[in-house]
């Protein structure tokens, strides 16, 4: 395996789930998702409150879990075949998470839980190409 591209591909895989969790989840969509909570109270953490190291960690590792599937097995190199990868992972993973969770806690409703699958899909997906554009950087076509 290339180390140097997976350490690239994890990283800029990391910057863009964290710009896009910004955007989506802090911006375009916060007051959906605080309309559409469930009954458990004082889940969520103020920005002050927030251990941003581990939200950090969270999004690097997954990050680094696109760029190991994409070097090591699949060895995609294209925003193209990244994003569709992505969106397959993305899928699978929100799905597995948020029914899990909603199965057992009470967070969010479940319309709430299918528009964060799908969102999870639609950032993947934009994760993914990202992903898959570094690692294509320097092919020879």
């Amino acid at each position: 395996m290339d180390t140097k591209k997976f350490l690239l591909g994890a990283v800029v895989g990391g910057i863009a789930f964290f710009l896009l969790g910004y955007l989506i989840y802090g911006m375009a969509l916060m007051s959906f998702f605080a309309e559409h909570a469930g009954s458990a109270t004082g889940a969520m953490k103020s920005m002050e409150e927030m251990a941003w190291w581990a939200l950090i960690l969270g999004n690097l590792s997954l990050g680094a879990l696109l760029s190991y599937i994409f070097v090591k097995w699949a060895n995609i190199s294209s925003f193209g075949t990244g994003a569709s990868a992505g969106a397959a992972i993305g899928f699978f993973v929100s799905l597995s998470f948020d029914m899990g969770s909603y199965a057992t806690t009470n967070m969010m409703d479940l319309t709430a839980t299918i528009t964060d699958v799908v969102v999870g899909i639609v950032m993947t997906a934009i994760t993914g190409g990202c992903v898959g554009a570094v690692l294509g950087m320097g092919n020879k076509s």
